[in-house]
């Protein structure tokens, strides 16, 4: 970090700040405990989960551009980046009081929202503190410190009190850890936000207008989509991320859910996420070391190729844990259990090894896509920009989660649900291998 000047560390620590959200929320603790508490009969929980992440992404995708538009006015960005911090503070301490899977929905959907939000505005701060011969690094150090800080240390604090609590010479039980997890988050997120509080600020913005700013918010809108549409290089790869991102989140959000649908013992498979963070901590300094000597459009073709194969192997996974019973289709008939191609053991060692190959790739290709969408734009526009980014990546994390709740429920198998996720990231790689020879890059 001595490498990068206060702005530079300020930005990258809100990484570190934010990222007990991904884990706990989004990745971890969260899903887990929703499915367990909201599942009934059958997927219901899963069901669920990928449907309040769909509604969640729907609501964000419509308000991105506004608030894109809106940031990019002086002294606006900072005044919404505390409101949506504060917001997204407040509702997980409003799930950390709730038991009802109702009301542990509805708190995910407006907490998601609102840390969703913020991470608009962190993201339009990238050309504010850094020059865009720097961003590959800068943006790839965020997520490192991100997992190795924010994604691990809160993470192994739940885990503590998730599997052992109940031993404390004051038992906390499964529910209570939960609680305390959440709450570990708002603290955590809070805190380590102080320093781009403080440090960074609004250097590229537009002057306020006096009247009708609603009118002149939607002028900068459709402004900006134009520009969009007619850059050709920019256009194609912002497409070519609406799918890619789409299978990288979608692996995020519902790995968990798809463990626990499995079967899957909840230690172990927390225990493989924090391998995930371990590991994605250096491959995201790799990845930004690759960027800088090779190109990055070949390093994110390289990365959707490994989430294929992720998904594959994942498939066989699923599909060997699943049982077909002849015999009325009762799932612990002893004459149908022996068709399975191995056992929960075996499957847990698959989920260690899926979850180490994420970890390569997860931090690396959205820290490149990040950076190489930095390097396409114009710093003087860059909250209405990154509005536009922030929409094809809400929209994206509506279809794959969609996907995986409908398959799931016409099938009842969720080794087709995660199959289903290779087409986005095929439909993706194919607008990548096509555009590449368009995107250029403003340095």
């Amino acid at each position: 970090m001595k490498h990068f000047n206060k702005e530079e560390r300020s930005w990258i620590m809100y990484d570190w700040a934010n990222s007990a959200f991904a884990t706990i929320m989004l990745a971890a603790v969260f899903p887990i405990f929703f499915v367990n508490i909201s599942g009934g009969e059958g997927s219901l929980g899963s069901v669920w989960w990928g449907r309040g992440l769909a509604i969640s992404a729907l609501i964000l995708a419509i308000g991105a551009p506004i608030i894109g538009a809106f940031i990019e006015y002086v002294g606006v960005r900072k005044r919404l980046f505390i409101s949506f911090l504060a917001l997204g503070i407040l509702s997980l301490f409003f799930l950390a009081t709730q038991d009802s899977w109702q009301l542990l929905l509805i708190g995910y959907i407006f907490s998601s929202l609102f840390w969703s939000a913020g991470n608009i505005i962190y993201d339009s701060y990238l050309l504010d503190v850094t020059t865009k011969e720097r961003m590959d690094k800068v943006s790839a150090w965020g997520y490192a410190m991100g997992y190795i800080g924010g994604s691990t240390i809160p993470f192994v604090i739940s885990i503590i009190l998730i599997m052992f609590g109940s031993k404390f010479p004051i038992p906390i039980y499964n529910t209570l850890a939960v609680q305390l997890s959440i709450l570990l988050t708002a603290v955590w997120w809070w805190v380590f936000s102080i320093p781009i509080l403080l440090n960074v600020h609004h250097k590229y913005g537009k002057s306020k207008p006096e009247k009708n700013i609603i009118h002149k918010t939607f002028q900068n809108i459709l402004s900006t989509a134009v520009k969009i549409s007619k850059n050709k290089g920019l256009l194609i790869f912002i497409i070519a991320f609406f799918f890619y991102i789409d299978g990288v989140g979608t692996v995020i959000r519902m790995a968990t859910a798809y463990g626990a649908e499995l079967g899957l013992g909840v230690g172990g498979m927390i225990g493989a996420l924090l391998v995930t963070q371990l590991v994605a901590m250096p491959f995201s300094i790799f990845f930004g070391k690759l960027a800088d000597k090779y190109n990055s459009i070949n390093i994110l073709i390289s990365a959707i190729i490994v989430y294929i194969f992720i998904c594959i192997t994942g498939f066989i996974m699923g599909f060997g844990l699943e049982i077909v019973c002849s015999h009325e289709q009762i799932v612990d008939c002893s004459c149908c259990t022996e068709h399975r191609w191995f056992g929960h053991d075996v499957a847990l060692v698959l989920f260690w090894t899926l979850a180490f190959l994420v970890g390569t790739v997860q931090g690396g290709i959205q820290a490149t896509s990040r950076a190489v969408f930095g390097r396409m734009i114009p710093p003087n526009n860059s909250g209405e920009y990154f509005g536009f980014f922030e929409i094809f990546s809400r929209f994206a994390a509506i279809l794959g989660p969609f996907l995986y709740a409908t398959i799931l429920s016409l099938t009842g198998r969720a080794s087709f649900s995660i199959l289903s996720i290779i087409l986005v990231f095929i439909l993706g790689m194919s607008v990548l291998l096509y555009g590449k020879k368009y995107i250029k890059f403003e340095v």
